[in-house]
């Protein structure tokens, strides 16, 4: 079964989390590195099965025509309490940056510049400026690159008390690992509260017909805050591979297992709870 995967930590546990379980249950998952435009097109066609990226509200806008046509399908929520937004650092906030107004009357202090991730995943930024909303102006530029990109920015900037803005998120150890304020103000481009979001797991189109015993398996395998901040802190603090890091987490609360394997089975139609555990060492 084909996972797609943006290259961002989080979904890199969560797809390495189901990797690990429906490996002891005899499948074959795989992971296909996509952009999120390309992730979307490929649910749509059929060459992809499941992403456990649809960030709720930000991207239902974008792709609101796969939703209203089915051309993809929702499994169901596996996260809540997320956040999506612009975020500085603390020592930015204290001199009064705490809103898109705010940020958007001091151009020179960061350099017109606000730091995104990959291509396809700043479009709200993108459409922000082009709108001049806030008051930003062409005069502001997004520097996309990628997530590892935009983090090693924000350490140098952090190592030197630097000015810096940037697309910030929760679930991510930058929450645990640096001192960030979110700014207010966003609501038109991520949603009020912060961004504030849910994450659903999307599948292709008759995916749950031709797949049931995965699709219940996905549609049961919710996770939370602290779940991925710690375990995206093993990836990208401690090297950790991310299987590695998913096996290290569902050891720490292997009762965890019970809701997501309620009712699923093996490959070959046996009970898919204590083959698992087995396979993780839990028993």
């Amino acid at each position: 079964m084909r996972l797609a995967d943006l290259g961002w930590t989080d979904i890199r546990l969560t797809d390495a989390t189901a990797e690990v379980i429906l490996a002891a249950l005899g499948y074959d998952p795989r992971e296909s590195l996509l952009g999120l435009d390309v992730s979307y097109v490929s649910l749509r066609e059929g060459n992809m099965d499941i992403f456990q990226g649809n960030w709720r509200p930000v991207q239902n806008e974008n792709y609101k025509e796969y939703f209203e046509k089915g051309w993809v399908v929702d499994l169901g929520e596996n996260l809540t309490g997320a956040k999506f937004t612009l975020a500085v650092p603390k020592y930015v906030h204290d001199q009064g940056i705490t809103s898109f107004d705010e940020l958007a009357r001091h151009h020179d202090m960061f350099d017109g510049k606000i730091y995104g991730i990959e291509p396809g995943s700043n479009q709200y930024l993108l459409d922000m400026i082009a709108a001049r909303r806030h008051g930003f102006d062409d005069t502001w530029e997004v520097v996309e690159s990628s997530e590892a990109g935009m983090l090693s920015q924000l350490e140098r900037a952090l190592r030197t008390e630097t000015p810096i803005v940037f697309l910030g998120w929760e679930p991510h150890p930058m929450n645990i690992d640096h001192d960030i304020r979110y700014l207010s103000g966003g609501d038109e481009e991520f949603g009020p509260d912060f961004g504030g979001s849910t994450v659903h797991t999307l599948s292709r189109p008759g995916y749950r017909e031709d797949c049931p015993n995965v699709a219940r398996f996905f549609s049961q395998l919710v996770f939370n805050l602290d779940y991925e901040n710690q375990g995206m802190r093993m990836i990208t603090v401690d090297g950790a591979e991310p299987q590695d890091a998913a096996k290290a987490m569902i050891a720490r609360a292997p009762a965890i297992l019970d809701g997501w394997l309620a009712g699923v089975t093996t490959f070959d139609g046996n009970e898919g709870l204590p083959v698992v555990k087995a396979a993780l060492g839990l028993n």
